[in-house]
């Protein structure tokens, strides 16, 4: 429906009503200004059907959108368990130690991720995520993926479920896996992970192993290897800072992010 049509058609009738003059206008002036009403109405219903069919058209290409996401989705994930099967394959037919470890932890690092993004589509179109239970149930897989005979101990400084901002918690979830990926390649001994207010309005997250403690000139901020330079990218992805230190008896090495 044109603009110039719609608009003429609102203008008001050239022939104004004079109030307190019975029979100052015609019948015919009357039954003029009613089909010109009518028109318009006419006009608005075809409007709105038209607007009502766009619509319709529109959800019916998000729904189809969304379909084709989580198949695309379901086919990463099966590509990727797949890369862990043969990295583990690998891994085990490897005659050669040095060969063998490190195709190991590309296929825990894959397989990881593979329980990341499982753990994210429970979450489906949620806002936000209650991080505590998230991230507990991120570590219990860190657990029994790797199969590792050393203790993981969760810490939460508080008792209030914290709601964080999905994009959010997807960042921490990639974050606290090569943390602990770290922890348990470098640490010796129980690996610690605490979560909770920092007590300036903003959110506090570690992990910490026992262990060698860090060299006195290391700066996570420097570090060049892989998992740290993934780190670093999703600290900053969320505004977060990213801080390391030794732990207690100047032993092991606690790396810490804050974020608003």
């Amino acid at each position: 429906m044109s603009t110039e049509l719609l608009k003429g058609s609102l203008d008001p009738p050239a022939t104004t009503p004079q109030f307190g003059m019975p029979g100052s206008r015609s019948i015919a002036s009357y039954e003029r200004e009613l089909l010109q009403y009518r028109s318009i109405e006419a006009l608005l219903r075809h409007a709105l059907v038209r607007e009502r069919a766009l619509l319709s058209e529109k959800n019916v290409q998000l729904k189809q959108q969304a379909l084709l996401t989580r198949e695309s989705d379901h086919r990463l994930l099966n590509d990727l368990q797949i890369v862990v099967s043969l990295l583990s394959l690998q891994s085990r037919a490897a005659g050669n130690a040095e060969i063998a470890k490190p195709l190991k932890t590309a296929a825990d690092r894959v397989g990881m991720i593979v329980r990341l993004h499982q753990r994210l589509h429970s979450h489906d179109g949620a806002q936000t995520v209650a991080f505590k239970r998230y991230l507990s149930e991120l570590c219990q897989d860190f657990s029994a993926m790797t199969s590792a005979e050393r203790a993981l101990d969760l810490d939460f400084d508080t008792d209030d479920e914290i709601e964080l901002p999905a994009a959010t918690a997807i960042s921490l979830g990639f974050i606290v896996s090569e943390l602990l990926t770290n922890a348990a390649k470098h640490g010796t001994g129980r690996i610690m992970v605490k979560f909770g207010a920092n007590g300036e309005g903003g959110c506090e997250l570690s992990a910490s192993n026992d262990g060698p403690p860090l060299p006195k000139s290391f700066d996570p901020a420097a570090g060049k290897g892989l998992g740290m330079m993934i780190i670093r990218s999703f600290v900053d992805r969320i505004g977060g800072r990213l801080h390391s230190s030794h732990c207690d008896g100047n032993q092991g090495a606690c790396f810490t992010v804050t974020f608003a």
